[in-house]
């Protein structure tokens, strides 16, 4: 028997507990109680949020890459939605292979130099509605820009509809939001930090509803997934994102959560937020776990009667709050 190929897996499992144990702590460290913040009278409206939905999902091809009319008419509806509310209103286009796809980015506060942005993508995977992935975003953003109008404001916001997330263009620079993030650093633009809002409408009270990328989290969360997940570096994740978070726990609109850890954890930078990681912008990500507790991820079953709208409405009240009083 030879020892040393004894010690290697014994030395490798020692490290993995280790780490597991240092990441389960960050997680408890981060879920201390946070101080209650003043609520607003502006709040989202259930009716416009299935409204939004409704449009985002009931259309007559599906909002896929291959589909280049289809997003440019939501690209169109974002656009018309955030016209009258937004300070300024403006397409970002970009070429891929010959084809127009196009960001949807609106302002607030623009007297302000220092800016935050809050985005999500409008594109799907394949032939599908993708309702929660990621009409619940874009929906966020749609009402968000209602509720920001006239608002005293410390930042300029920046709402950011981005195209291009899904497959095949998932991490690779034709992702709208990495055109987005690329533009900001190339132009020296002062970014405070950013907030992706990817699926935030899938909640279930059931025991054995929410799964983990490591089964021991299951310890400290539970297994229930009535949740919002706010995600975050391990390290080194910034003024920005610590305020933004305190603000959105001490909203108490909706129980939440907070998840630190390392890249090579499954599902930390599954969305737009990995690249203002890249360009050295804080940011974090705001979403209801995805695949981890809705098995309609990327199916044609990720539809309008599977979302959960009244909690989905809480999590963008939380968001216009966590805004609203940033430090």
């Amino acid at each position: 028997m030879n020892l040393k190929n004894i010690i290697k897996p014994t030395r490798k499992k020692l490290f993995l507990l280790v780490g597991l144990f240092i990441i389960a702590g960050a997680f408890l460290l981060a879920s201390g109680k946070n101080e209650s913040i003043q609520s607003s009278k502006t709040v989202a409206d259930t009716a416009l949020v299935k409204k939004h939905l409704t449009a985002l999902t009931q259309t007559v091809q599906f909002r896929n890459h291959k589909n280049i009319d289809q997003l440019s008419h939501i690209a169109d509806y974002i656009h018309q939605t955030f016209a009258p509310y937004g300070d300024s209103t403006a397409f970002q286009e970009y070429k891929v292979d010959g084809k127009i796809y196009k960001n949807v980015i609106t302002s607030f506060g623009t007297e302000n130099t220092k800016r935050i942005i809050i985005g999500a993508h409008y594109d799907v995977c394949g032939d599908q509605q993708g309702a929660d992935d990621n009409a619940t975003g874009v929906t966020a953003l749609l009402e968000l820009a209602r509720m920001l109008k006239g608002q005293k404001l410390k930042y300029r916001v920046d709402l950011v509809a981005y195209t291009l997330e899904e497959p095949p263009y998932f991490r690779t620079e034709n992702m709208g939001s990495y055109i987005h993030a690329k533009y900001l650093k190339d132009n020296k633009i002062d970014v405070y930090g950013m907030a992706s809002v990817e699926m935030i409408g899938y909640f279930r009270d059931e025991k054995g509803s929410q799964g983990f990328p490591i089964g021991i989290l299951s310890w400290i969360y539970g297994d229930q997934g009535n949740f919002i997940m706010l995600a975050k570096k391990m390290t080194g994740a910034g003024p920005f994102v610590k305020s933004f978070i305190k603000n959105f726990k001490g909203s108490k609109q909706i129980k939440t959560e907070t998840f630190s850890a390392p890249k090579f954890v499954a599902g930390i930078d599954y969305s737009d937020h990995l690249n203002y990681w890249n360009f050295d912008i804080p940011a974090l990500m705001i979403t209801d776990t995805s695949f981890f507790r809705n098995k309609n991820y990327h199916q044609t079953t990720d539809t309008l009667k599977t979302l959960d709208t009244k909690r989905m409405t809480k999590v963008i009240d939380a968001i216009f709050l966590s805004i609203i009083h940033l430090k």
